[in-house]
């Protein structure tokens, strides 16, 4: 029976060796698709990257032209104002829209040229929040934010005293922002007040005024106290199509020191462009200056966020 037996151990031991090397086989193949398509995958985000900037040289030759055409006057009415329908590219496609960041309110107008609270910029953002029915605390806890010292100011400020004794404890920026998004983590903002704040803010490398005939409603309205929704309303059908033919229609809305807010072009836009390639697909953001002679520079680039 002894040979019988090392026959059955032998036969077992083939049957081992066989399904080990079945298992490394299909293991290495398996390996082997994954980087290929990793390989692919990366290569596919490669070329939408490269294909979203060629689109944004092309968006800053519109842009240039634009002001060549009109340099004075930027509204919804011209072809920069257009959504870029879907173009197709090899593998995929391409989709985007341009805005002008100065229909929104810059966070940053909140501080001076000396990192001093600047009152009408406050007084104005608290408008914008009252618009939105958000509380108007909020524009004091920013300004306390982002202004250079850390006093807390009285009666809506908060400083480093308050977010230390967060969990996990942080510290206010105490400088201009890059990104609207750090008003996140001020002081009694949650993310449904943030919402709906967003898409009237932006944070801009300078003081700027607003272009009236881009312009949100909600901003529209931060310029006056008084200013209604059927004041807005009523202001939007004057500038349809081409913006508004004058300033001067503001006079009964817009006092003070508001009135110099008032603008008609703009410096500042954001591109954003979404480029699928088979399965990668990516959102690039991009915002565009345009200098004084017309010349458009990209100042700040993304990829997936705002």
């Amino acid at each position: 029976m002894r040979p019988a037996y090392n026959k059955g151990v032998a036969l077992l031991t083939a049957l081992l060796i066989t399904a080990l090397l079945a298992t490394l086989a299909i293991t290495l193949k398996w390996n082997n698709a994954l980087d290929i398509r990793r390989t692919v995958v990366m290569l596919n985000r490669d070329q939408a990257i490269q294909v979203a900037l060629g689109a944004e040289s092309w968006i800053q030759n519109i842009l240039r032209d634009d002001y060549e055409d009109d340099p004075d006057h930027d509204h919804l009415g011209e072809i920069w104002a257009s959504e870029l329908p879907p173009l197709p590219i090899d593998g995929g496609e391409i989709f985007g829209v341009i805005e002008d960041l100065q229909g929104r309110f810059n966070v940053n107008n909140l501080i001076d040229a000396n990192g001093d609270i600047d009152q009408e910029a406050q007084k104005q953002f608290q408008n914008l929040l009252n618009a939105l029915q958000l509380d108007p605390r909020f524009a004091g806890i920013t300004a306390d934010w982002i202004d250079a010292d850390d006093q807390a100011s009285f009666p809506d400020g908060a400083e480093d005293a308050i977010y230390t004794g967060f969990t996990p404890p942080y510290r206010a920026a105490n400088q201009f922002l890059s990104n609207a998004s750090e008003l996140g983590a001020i002081e009694g903002m949650d993310k449904e007040s943030f919402d709906i704040l967003s898409p009237h803010i932006v944070a801009l490398p300078r003081h700027t005024g607003i272009n009236v005939n881009t312009a949100t409603g909600p901003v529209l309205q931060s310029l006056s106290e008084t200013m209604s929704v059927g004041d807005v309303e009523s202001l939007f059908a004057a500038r349809e199509g081409t913006g508004f033919t004058s300033l001067d229609i503001f006079d009964s809305y817009v006092e003070g020191a508001l009135q110099e807010q008032l603008e008609e072009s703009t410096s500042y836009f954001q591109l954003k462009l979404i480029v699928r390639i088979d399965t990668v697909r990516i959102t690039y953001y991009s915002i565009l200056e345009r200098g004084p002679q017309g010349d458009v520079t990209p100042i700040l680039r993304s990829l997936g966020t705002t």
